[in-house]
């Protein structure tokens, strides 16, 4: 939850970062929330003390053959008053943690202010190709090709839902498998595979909960939630915990499928792959001390940024303006590469600082050698990235003028020695395709 100390100690700095952020939560709630409480607190510590010295005081009077009585009623007095504060307390605790987990993670210095419109490209790289021809959609390249059945989905779960089928199941399986391979191995990632359903404090730990919630597909018998990047499930492994300081950072990465239900995407473009309610992707998740995060945040997006280049995909890294930040991050940046069928920029990353935030909220904390107290450590991750956009992107930049898709010469291992995937041979039975 949002650090009660600083809206005490710098209130003014911390409306200035919301309105940045274009948020609509007044801290001012929290801070008079915060007042009361402590005057609970502190009015139950008094009576507690009172207490104690009227138990004393009794004791002393029965050493001394007197007559305990008055006393004893009024520790009984007492004893009721702290009673009744203890409700008011719980009350008062549970509305102030309430508002503090709706205030967003404010927006780092670094970080442009402003909406979209004010998002900044830091630097691209690839040339766009030039076609001799008119680029189709991955949409027309995938369907001809047998690669991906939409109709087929929409029989199975409903709209915005993929079946990849022949060589687009391949190379779905193909794509994450080398990722996988780039980050453990030339990266130093430590790769991990954890369960896709998780419980509302681990979405609440990362922020998803309890702001979003509309967004999440959850499990109503369990309360269990289809999660919607491994981000939160990779995050949550340290929940509770406290680090040593030599072991940091720690780095992981994780393939799994996630789960969105995109209740905000009215009126944008949902055709395709463009934002589809089930995605496969790779994430980056770090545990970093304070004085590191920013640079680890930089090596993050260079991490995310060299798969795209060993697939030959031409790309933009964008800084978001502060009011275009998730509800967690403190700074972000996307990637977009290309998709010259649509000609559009496609986000298929965003690399994002959550500096303290999330570990407060999941009490994730390091001690070092010598240094008794604890630490909240920062926490990082990025996508490295998501497959649905960078499938769209890798099928319309590597198309032929015969509607076929040059595999990348990266992927040839991962689909067999495949070097093209052409026009799939139609069965009898009309359901199955090969390549």
């Amino acid at each position: 939850m949002f650090d009660i100390r600083l809206i005490r100690e710098e209130i003014a700095a911390v409306k200035k970062g919301l309105v940045a952020k274009n948020a609509k939560t007044d801290p001012t709630e929290a801070l008079i929330l915060d007042q009361q409480y402590r005057q609970l607190i502190k009015a139950a510590e008094d009576l507690r003390s009172q207490k104690n010295t009227a138990n004393d005081e009794i004791t002393q009077i029965l050493k001394e053959k007197g007559d305990p009585r008055a006393k004893i009623a009024s520790m009984k007095t007492i004893a009721v008053k702290i009673d009744e504060l203890e409700p008011q307390i719980k009350d008062i605790k549970a509305s102030l943690q309430s508002v503090l987990l709706n205030i967003p993670n404010l927006p780092h210095s670094s970080v442009p202010v402003g909406g979209p419109p004010e998002n900044k490209t830091v630097r691209s790289w690839g040339i766009l190709r030039q076609f001799d021809f008119k680029p189709k959609t991955h949409i027309e390249l995938a369907e001809k090709l047998g690669m991906i059945d939409f109709k087929r989905a929409v029989k199975l779960t409903g709209s915005h839902f993929v079946l990849f089928t022949g060589a687009g199941a391949l190379l779905e399986r193909a794509l994450f498998n080398f990722m996988l391979d780039i980050h453990t191995r030339e990266h130093g990632y430590r790769e991990v595979f954890p369960p896709i359903l998780v419980n509302r404090d681990a979405m609440t730990g990362t922020g998803q909960l309890p702001k979003m919630e509309e967004d999440m597909y959850r499990l109503r018998d369990d309360d269990l939630f289809l999660i919607p990047t491994a981000e939160v499930p990779v995050t949550n492994i340290h929940r509770d915990e406290i680090l040593n300081e030599e072991d940091l950072p720690l780095c992981y990465t994780a393939y799994t499928a996630c789960f969105r239900r995109e209740a905000g995407s009215y009126g944008k473009d949902t055709k395709g792959l463009m934002r589809v309610h089930q995605f496969d992707k790779v994430e980056l998740v770090k545990f970093v001390k304070p004085g590191d995060s920013y640079n680890e945040l930089e090596k993050l997006v260079l991490d995310a940024e060299r798969i795209l280049q060993k697939l030959g995909l031409a790309y933009r890294v964008v800084l978001l303006a502060s009011a275009d930040l998730s509800f967690a991050s403190a700074k972000c940046y996307d990637i977009e590469v290309y998709a010259p069928g649509l000609d559009k920029w496609l986000e298929c990353s965003s690399c994002s600082n959550f500096e303290d935030f999330q570990a407060r909220r999941s009490n994730i904390r390091f001690k070092g050698k010598t240094v008794s107290q604890t630490t909240l450590v920062h926490t990082l991750n990025g996508s490295g990235v998501a497959l649905a956009r960078t499938v769209a992107a890798l099928l319309e930049t590597y198309q032929t003028k015969e509607g076929e898709i040059a595999v990348p010469e990266v992927l040839r291992p991962y689909m067999g020695g495949l070097e093209k995937i052409v026009t799939p041979i139609e069965r009898s039975h009309s359901i199955g395709t090969s390549f």
